[in-house]
């Protein structure tokens, strides 16, 4: 087809791309400057609600609710002939990833790719991809292809984690100890089990690993690094960034759960890369007990397309029996952005994760009595749990009764997944009618009551939200080995047939302190949700 000749587009329905502050662009791209990105394709049948309940194998997901043979070879056939190079068809993950030039990708998909670097940053500094505006794509793909990620390529996600000065820790933790505190279930070690760790960059030494698995007196766990979109365990770049992190991950998940088998996923910190790794993942073999996430953005940051097949991805992973436990933020209640109102951190928002709070915990470490546990809030700036209600997931059927207050006025996001229990597909929040409310459950977070951790032959006392995800895998995986089930979408079971003011069964209740906006209170709140684990009692739940 002559490079010329004007393609037959269509818009594709919430590729707008938000405003991303922060960014300068400076000028076109090449445009021989060679571009990956991922499609989405729409399901073969919607999934049903019963899929959480009753779980399929990674062969009936794919036989009854993945991409059709027809779809993928209507996709990949139309885009071949004009000029997109296939990388891979996955109709299991209804994902397919394409490259080509900016000359070709940009035409195919109706966009302008420029450059772009962080305002503040030197010219020698790393540059990105940028877009602005809505995606097309050709006519005869309309409605089959629901999301195309990875054209804009700066980076989507933050770690939710925090330092602080060594100075200012009050008292700190190993991860064993916390299983005390949170009275993990006795007699499991999430031998059998498998947890996934999703990484977006840094990397560990194998060798700083059991330097600190020696010192808590446990065997180092099997650890591997899975590389999606050609990224990989690159350690050693800095100790106070994405490595600590990765390190964070595999120390909580490893000490707590030390017979489970760990696989790390890294990937590119883009939206593709993201869903990417977490939908390989998923449908991996053996299939992972849990799901570790502790990255994350506000809502408002992400298109509705990205944040509709993320949202996909994790019923799929429910669907397979998987859990997915994600880091709810470490910026109160405005999730770090500016405009005055109250935020959501995505993807703990999405009513199919396990959204992951924080607490600050005076605790002591022998014998794991617990002085006093608040609301981790540590004053504008210097670090809070995320918490609060969607703009864009409405109200699941098990948060309905618990007191999630209203969607907060001022609903800029759209596009989005309406919850588990009759609907889960399409529509937005709505002003008034109530939002999912996030978090559902908590741990210690104030990295002033931190977790102990080696990285890049470091010890330091990390916090951070991204330390209760891997902490609620670990029990989960552990809940997992005892039950010798894997339990998928947790949270019916876990709010069942509670009210406002009850507090859940299996959870110690926080009710003292506040995000921002939201206060702590009897039962689940929009800080802490259903409160921290009492891990044994919650093997009578699950």
């Amino acid at each position: 087809m002559d490079a010329e000749e004007p393609l037959n587009l269509v818009p594709l329905p919430g590729s707008e791309r938000p405003e991303r502050p922060g960014f300068q662009t400076h000028g076109a791209l090449a445009p021989d400057t060679p571009v990956e990105a991922t499609l989405i394709l729409r399901r073969r049948a919607p999934l049903p609600d019963d899929a959480f309940t009753s779980h399929l194998t990674t062969q009936e997901l794919a036989d009854r609710y993945g991409a059709s043979p027809e779809d993928l070879q209507l996709v990949t056939s139309t885009l071949k002939a004009l000029g997109v190079t296939i990388d891979e068809e996955n109709a299991a993950e209804r994902r397919v990833r394409v490259s080509g030039p900016v000359s070709v990708l940009a035409r195919v998909f109706g966009t302008d790719l420029a450059e772009a670097r962080p305002a503040d940053a030197g010219e020698d500094a790393p540059s990105y991809r940028q877009r602005s505006g809505g995606l097309s794509i050709p006519a005869q793909l309309d409605g089959v292809v629901t999301a195309v990620l990875g054209l804009d390529d700066r980076p989507q996600a933050r770690a939710q984690f925090r330092l602080t000065p060594a100075a200012a820790v009050s008292t700190s933790y190993t991860p064993p100890q916390l299983g005390k505190v949170y009275d993990f279930p006795a007699g499991t070690d999430g031998s059998g089990q498998t947890i996934a760790i999703i990484e977006l960059g840094g990397g560990y030494v194998q060798a700083d690993l059991d330097t600190y698995f020696a010192g808590l007196g446990i065997p180092s766990p099997s650890v591997t690094a899975v590389g999606v979109d050609g990224a990989a365990n690159v350690p050693g770049q800095d100790p106070n960034g994405a490595d600590g992190e990765v390190m964070l991950d595999i120390e909580v998940a490893g000490a707590l759960a030390p017979g489970a088998a760990l696989l790390v996923y890294f990937a590119p910190n883009t939206d593709a890369g993201f869903l990417d790794a977490v939908s390989t993942a998923a449908h991996a073999t053996p299939t992972p007990a849990v799901i570790s996430i502790s990255w994350g953005q506000s809502e408002d940051q992400w298109t509705a397309q990205a944040r509709n097949a993320f949202d996909q991805a994790l019923q799929d992973a429910a669907a397979l029996g998987v859990t997915t436990t994600v880091a709810a933020g470490d910026d109160g209640s405005t999730d770090r952005v500016s405009d005055g109102k109250a935020h959501v951190d995505f993807p703990a928002s999405s009513p199919h994760a396990l959204a992951c709070g924080g607490t600050r915990l005076e605790a002591n470490p022998s014998t794991g009595a617990v002085t006093s546990e608040t609301v981790w809030n540590n004053g504008t700036g210097n670090g809070a749990t995320g918490g609060g209600v969607s703009d864009v997931f409405a109200l699941p059927t098990w948060q309905a009764n618990v007191g999630v207050p209203a969607a907060p006025a001022g609903t800029h996001a759209g596009g989005a997944a309406k919850p588990p229990g009759g609907t889960h597909a399409g529509g937005t929040a709505k002003k008034g009618s109530g939002g999912r409310g996030v978090p559902d459950v908590s741990a210690v977070a104030d990295p002033q009551t931190g977790y102990q951790v080696r990285v890049d032959g470091k010890d330091m006392v990390i916090g951070g939200t991204s330390a209760v995800a891997p902490l609620w895998a670990a029990l989960i995986a552990r809940l997992a080995q005892s039950s010798g089930t894997r339990f998928g979408l947790v949270q019916p079971k876990l709010y069942d047939s509670i009210r406002a003011g009850q507090v859940a069964t299996g959870f110690r209740d926080i009710t003292s302190g506040n995000n921002g906006v939201y206060t702590a209170g009897a039962g689940w709140d929009a800080c802490t949700g259903l409160g921290v684990p009492d891990g044994a009692h919650l093997l009578s739940v699950l």
